[in-house]
C-alpha cells in the first residue's frame, strides 16, 4: 500500500513538473504577435512572469520597459513593444480630443486581438512541450503502445489544464482591459497631446532648416551671436553653434531655436522659463511658423535626465552606481522616454514632412582622464557615466529608427576632454563638458552626413 501511494505521488509530481516545464517552454518560444493600428506597429506578448497574482504589464518604448498604469490579474501579464511609428497628418487627427473615441475602438480592439492570437499560439506550444516530454518518458520506459498513448494524452491534458487554470487567468481578463486603451501613452498614465499650434505672429519665409534643442545645440560657452537679443543671451546661443556650420556648408538659412537647459516638456513642446523673468516660447511652436523647411535637427535629452546633476554627484560620491543614483537615473530616463515618444509624434505630423535628424550625445571623456583626477572622477566612475550616456543614446537612436527618422552620434575620438586638441570645453572653460567650436563643427559634419543617407 505504501509503495502504491509513493508511486502515485511520484506520478503526480512528474505530471506537475511536465505542466510547469511545458508552460514555461510555451511562454518562452511563443512569438509576439505584431499588430498595427493608427500608424503604430506593436508586438504583443508576455512580460516575465512574477510570483504576484496581480500587477502592471509592461510597455516597451525604445528599449525602456515601463510599467503600465493598468493592473492585470494573474502572474503572466502583457508586454507591448512599440516597433514602428508612421504618423501622418491624417493619423495625427486622431490625437485630438474629437478623435479620441475612434482611437479607443481601433487601438484597444487591435491590441486585444493580438493578445488573443498570442495565447492561441501559447496553448499550442504548451501541448507541444508536453508531447516532447511525454515522448522522452515513453522512450526511456518503453511501455506498451496503448499505455504510451495514455501517458501522452494525460501529459497533454494535465499541462493544458494547469496552463488554462494559471496562465490563462490573465489571458481571459486582459482583453477587456486592453480594449479600453485609447493610446500607448495612456498605458503609462499619459494622455496624447493634440498637434502643437504654430506660435503667434506672421509666417517666416526663407528658412531652410531649424535646430531644436538644449545647450549643446545652442553652442553654450562659445562666441555669442552678433547683436544678441535678450533671449539669445539667456539661451546661450553662439555663432559657433553647429546650426551656423550647417548654414555655411549648405548655403542655407538655419534658424537656431535651441536654448540652454531645454527639456522636451519645458523648451521643445512647452515654454521655458529663463533668468531675469524671460520665457522662451515652445521651440516647436516657433519652428511651425517657418514655411518650406527642408530639415529639422534635434539635440535633446541631457537636461531631461539631469546629466549635470549626475556628473556632480558622481564626482563627490564614493561610487556612481549606488542603488539610489541608479534608481534616480532610471526614473529620469523613463520619464524622458515618454516625453520623447510625444515629441516624435509631433515631429512626424509636421506639415511637409521635413527630414528629421536626431543627434545622440558624444562621449566627452575618452580613456585619458588625468585632467579629471583632482575632482574625483576616476576611471570606474567615468565608466558608469558612459554607460548611462549609452543608455540615453540607445533611446534616442531606437526612437528615431522606429519613427523613420535619422539618428547620428558625433565622433569625438582623440579629441575628448583631456586631449591636446579637445572638442570639449574643460573644467575652467565657460561651459565644462560642452562642445568647443571644433566640437560643434564635428556635430555639424555628422548631421550633414546623416542628411545624405
Amino acid at each position: 500500500m505504501a509503495r502504491l501511494t509513493i508511486r502515485i505521488l511520484v506520478g503526480l509530481a512528474g505530471l506537475l513538473a511536465v505542466a510547469a516545464l511545458s508552460t514555461a517552454f510555451a511562454l518562452r518560444v511563443t512569438p509576439a504577435q505584431s499588430v498595427a493600428a493608427l500608424g503604430q506597429t506593436v508586438d504583443v506578448g508576455t512580460a516575465t512572469p512574477t510570483l504576484s497574482l496581480s500587477g502592471p504589464g509592461v510597455l516597451d518604448l525604445f528599449g525602456q520597459s515601463l510599467p503600465t498604469s493598468a493592473t492585470f490579474t494573474g502572474p503572466v501579464r502583457p508586454r507591448l513593444a512599440l516597433t514602428n511609428i508612421t504618423i501622418n497628418q491624417q493619423v495625427a487627427n486622431f490625437l485630438t480630443p474629437a478623435g479620441r473615441r475612434s482611437e479607443e475602438s481601433v487601438l484597444g480592439r487591435t491590441l486585444a486581438d493580438g493578445w488573443i492570437r498570442y495565447f492561441a499560439w501559447e496553448i499550442g506550444f504548451t501541448a507541444l512541450g508536453a508531447l516532447v516530454l511525454g515522448l522522452a518518458y515513453v522512450g526511456v520506459r518503453r511501455p506498451t503502445w496503448r499505455r504510451s498513448l495514455l501517458t501522452l494524452g494525460v501529459a497533454v491534458a494535465v499541462a493544458e489544464a494547469a496552463n488554462l487554470g494559471g496562465v490563462m487567468l490573465t489571458a481571459y481578463s486582459a482583453p477587456g482591459i486592453l480594449r479600453h486603451v485609447h493610446s500607448l501613452t495612456a498605458l503609462v498614465g499619459r494622455s496624447p497631446q493634440p498637434p502643437i499650434a504654430a506660435a503667434a505672429g506672421p509666417p517666416t519665409r526663407g528658412v531652410d532648416a531649424v535646430v531644436l534643442g538644449d545647450s549643446t545645440a545652442a553652442g553654450l560657452g562659445n562666441r555669442p551671436v552678433p547683436s544678441p537679443s535678450a533671449l539669445d543671451q539667456a539661451c546661450g546661443r553662439s555663432s559657433d553653434a553647429y546650426a551656423v556650420d550647417l548654414a555655411d556648408v549648405n548655403g542655407w538659412n538655419v534658424e537656431n531655436l535651441a536654448c540652454s537647459g531645454a527639456t522636451i516638456a519645458n523648451g521643445i513642446l512647452g515654454p521655458q522659463r529663463l533668468e531675469r523673468g524671460l520665457t522662451a516660447p515652445a521651440q516647436l511652436a516657433e519652428a511651425k511658423r517657418a514655411r518650406g523647411v527642408k530639415a529639422i535637427f534635434v539635440s535633446v535629452g541631457a537636461d531631461d535626465v539631469r546629466w549635470d546633476v549626475m556628473v556632480e554627484l558622481c564626482a563627490v560620491s564614493k561610487t556612481c552606481d549606488s542603488a539610489a543614483s541608479t534608481a534616480y537615473f532610471q526614473s529620469n530616463l523613463n520619464q524622458f522616454t515618454k516625453d520623447y515618444y510625444e515629441l516624435l509624434a509631433q515631429l512626424a505630423a509636421l506639415h511637409g514632412h521635413p527630414k528629421v535628424v536626431v543627434n545622440q550625445y558624444y562621449d566627452p571623456f575618452g580613456s585619458d582622464l588625468r585632467c579629471l583626477n583632482h575632482v574625483g572622477l576616476t576611471s570606474d566612475k567615468v565608466k558608469v557615466l558612459v554607460q548611462r550616456l549609452d543608455a540615453l543614446n540607445a533611446v534616442l537612436s531606437k526612437g528615431a529608427k522606429a519613427s523613420g527618422f535619422r539618428s547620428v552620434q558625433p565622433d569625438f575620438s582623440g579629441h575628448q576632454l583631456c586631449s591636446a586638441q579637445p572638442y570639449v570645453q574643460g573644467l575652467t572653460d565657460p561651459a565644462p563638458f560642452h562642445p568647443t567650436a571644433s566640437g560643434e563643427l564635428a556635430i555639424g559634419f555628422a548631421d550633414e552626413g546623416a542628411l545624405g543617407r
